[in-house]
C-alpha cells in the first residue's frame, strides 16, 4: 500500500480539472475513504467515450444514473438506452435511507433529493415519444445491409430507389417498398418501366428482397418506419438549466435484434449528419448511454460492428460521447474498446478459468498503479465502488483510482404505470410525434395506377415511359454498394458519411 500523503498529492494533481467538471466520488486507499481526494472528470473530455463494466449486481445502473444526473446538472442532455427497464426513476426525487446516510457521512458531500427532466421514448409502441424514420431516409445502402442482401440484390435495391425517385413515388413505410417491388414484378406497366429504362431485373431477386422485408416486419419494424420522422435535435433539450435525460425503453431487444441494429446505426448516422462540427467547446452537446451493450454486440452483424467502430471514431467531433455499459470489458470489440477514454470498472467475479482470464485482460488495460494490487482488488470491490481511469484536460490517461461513488439523488427504482402515464401526458414531444401521418405515398399512388389499368377499355393503349438517363442500371451495378448514389442521397453539403450509410437528410 502506498503512502497516504503521496496518494492525496498524486491523485489531486490528476483529478482536479481547471475547467468545468463533474464529480463521481471520493478516492479510497486501503479501507479508508480519503475525503481529500475528489474523483472529478473534465467536461472537456466527456465526448471521448467510455465503458462502464462490472458483474451483475455491482451497481452499474446506479453509476449510469449518477453520471446522467451530473451531466444534467451541467446542462448536458443524454440518451439512455434502457434495456432492463430500470432507469425511469430518475424522473422522481429519491428518498434518504440508512445506506445513503452512511455513504454521505463518509464522503462529506452534500446530498439533496431531486427529480430530473425526463422524456420517455419508444421504437415499439409503448408509452412515450414515438421514434420513426422513413424508408427514403434510410436509403438503399443501409437498408440492404440491415436486410442482409448480397451485392446483386443491393444493386437492385438501389435501382428500385432510383426508380421511385424518378417517378415521384415517396417511400415512407415498408408497405410502400413492398408495393413497389410487387408493381415492377407483377404488372406489365411496372415491368416495362424497369426493363425499358433500367434493364431487366430477376423476379427471383425481387422476391428474395420482398421476403427479407416481411421477415423484418415480424420483428416490429412496421411501427418504426413512417412519419413524422424523429428530429435528433429534439434530444438537445434543457429545462430550468438542467439537461433532459431521454430514456429509450427497449426491453424487448432479444426478440428484435434486427430492428434494434437498424435503429442504432441510423441514430448514429443521423446525429453525425445533423449536428454541426463542434471543435473544442469545453463540454459535450449530448451523451449516449448504451446499457447491456453485450446484447447488441452479440447480435450485431460484422457490418454493424464496422459501422459502430467508424461512428465512435467520427462522432466525437460533433460533441457527442458514447458510453457502453456491459458486464466484462471483453464484451466490447477491441477496435471499439481502444477508442474509449473513460473506464469505470465495478467488481468482476473469477468463478471460472474463463472469468479469471477476463479479469487479467481487464487489469492489463489499466494504468500501472503503486497503490493497489488491481488483480486482487477488482474481485473484491464493494457495491457502489469502482476502479476509475479517465482522460485529463490534456487528453492524458489519469491514474487508476479505487473510487467510493456518490449515490443518485433521484429515485433508485422504476416509475409505476400511473407515473409513466402522467409523465407522457405532459410531454410536448409525445404530442408532437404521437399521431402517425399517412399521406399519399408509393402504396396509394401505385394502387391507383393498377386500378386504372384494370378498368382501362383500350387494351392497346400503352403508357409512355418517362425518359430516363441512359445506362443507369449498368452504372449502379458497377459501383461499390457503399458508393451507390441516388438522387435521394445527392443533397448539397452532404458529407462523405452519406455515401457510407446511404442515408438522406431528413426533410
Amino acid at each position: 500500500m502506498g503512502d497516504r500523503a503521496k496518494f492525496i498529492q498524486d491523485l489531486n494533481t490528476r483529478y482536479t480539472p481547471k475547467g468545468e467538471h463533474i464529480i463521481l466520488g471520493k478516492g479510497i486507499l486501503g479501507s479508508e475513504v480519503i475525503t481529500e481526494v475528489d474523483v472529478m472528470l473534465p467536461l472537456k473530455t466527456i465526448n471521448r467515450h467510455g465503458l462502464i463494466a462490472g458483474a451483475t449486481g455491482t451497481g452499474k445502473t446506479k453509476t449510469v444514473q449518477v453520471f446522467a444526473e451530473q451531466l444534467s446538472h451541467a446542462g448536458i442532455p443524454s440518451l439512455v438506452l434502457d434495456i432492463k427497464g430500470d432507469f425511469s426513476g430518475i424522473a422522481e426525487p429519491g428518498a434518504r435511507n440508512p445506506i445513503i446516510d452512511e455513504r454521505y457521512a463518509k464522503t462529506q458531500l452534500p446530498w439533496a433529493a431531486q427529480r430530473f427532466p425526463v422524456e420517455l421514448m419508444t421504437i415499439s409502441g409503448e408509452k412515450g415519444v414515438k421514434l420513426r424514420a422513413t424508408v427514403t431516409e434510410f436509403g438503399p445502402v443501409l437498408l440492404s445491409k440491415i436486410l442482409d442482401l448480397n451485392e446483386t440484390q443491393s444493386s437492385i435495391m438501389s435501382i428500385v430507389f432510383k426508380y421511385c425517385d424518378d417517378k415521384g413515388l415517396p417511400l415512407i413505410d415498408l408497405e410502400d417498398l413492398k408495393k413497389v417491388l410487387k408493381y415492377v414484378t407483377d404488372t406489365p406497366q411496372g415491368k416495362a418501366d424497369i426493363t425499358n429504362n433500367y434493364g431487366s431485373i430477376s423476379p427471383a431477386s425481387l422476391g428474395t428482397i420482398l421476403r427479407s422485408i416481411v421477415a423484418m416486419e415480424q420483428q416490429g419494424a412496421a411501427q418504426f418506419f413512417g412519419e413524422p420522422s424523429f428530429d435528433v435535435l429534439d434530444l438537445l433539450q434543457q429545462r430550468e438549466g438542467k439537461g433532459v435525460v431521454n430514456i429509450l425503453r427497449v426491453g424487448n431487444i432479444q426478440s428484435q435484434p434486427q430492428l434494434f441494429s437498424t435503429f442504432m446505426l441510423s441514430l448514429f448516422a443521423e446525429i453525425y449528419m445533423t449536428f454541426p462540427e463542434e471543435g473544442d467547446t469545453g463540454k459535450p452537446k449530448l451523451v449516449l448511454f448504451i446499457d447491456e451493450a453485450h446484447l447488441i454486440f452479440k447480435e450485431a452483424s460484422k457490418t454493424l460492428l464496422n459501422q459502430i467502430e467508424t461512428m465512435v471514431k467520427l462522432i466525437r467531433s460533433k460533441g457527442v460521447g458514447i458510453y457502453f455499459i456491459t458486464q466484462i470489458p471483453g464484451d466490447v470489440p477491441e477496435n471499439v474498446l481502444s477508442q474509449l477514454g473513460l473506464k469505470i470498472q465495478h467488481a468482476l467475479r473469477g468463478f471460472t478459468a474463463k472469468d479469471r482470464k477476463e479479469i487479467d485482460k481487464a487489469v492489463e488495460n489499466y494504468p500501472i498503479t503503486e497503490f493497489y494490487d488491481a488483480g486482487q482488488l477488482i474481485q473484491n470491490l464493494g457495491i457502489g465502488e469502482a476502479f476509475v481511469t479517465a482522460l485529463d484536460e490534456k487528453g492524458i490517461p489519469t491514474p487508476l483510482v479505487h473510487t467510493y461513488l456518490i449515490s443518485p439523488e433521484s429515485r433508485m427504482d422504476v416509475l409505476n404505470d400511473v407515473e409513466v402515464a402522467d409523465l407522457t401526458s405532459r410531454s410536448a414531444l409525445v404530442a408532437k410525434y404521437e399521431q402517425a401521418v399517412d399521406r399519399d405515398s408509393a402504396y396509394e399512388m401505385l394502387t391507383s395506377r393498377m386500378e386504372q389499368a384494370v378498368q382501362s377499355a383500350a387494351p392497346d393503349q400503352k403508357v409512355k415511359p418517362v425518359k430516363e438517363e441512359p445506362g443507369m442500371f449498368e452504372t449502379v451495378l458497377k459501383s461499390r454498394a457503399g458508393k451507390t448514389f441516388t438522387n435521394t442521397l445527392m443533397r448539397e453539403g452532404a458529407k462523405a458519411i452519406l455515401g457510407m450509410f446511404g442515408l438522406a437528410r431528413r426533410r
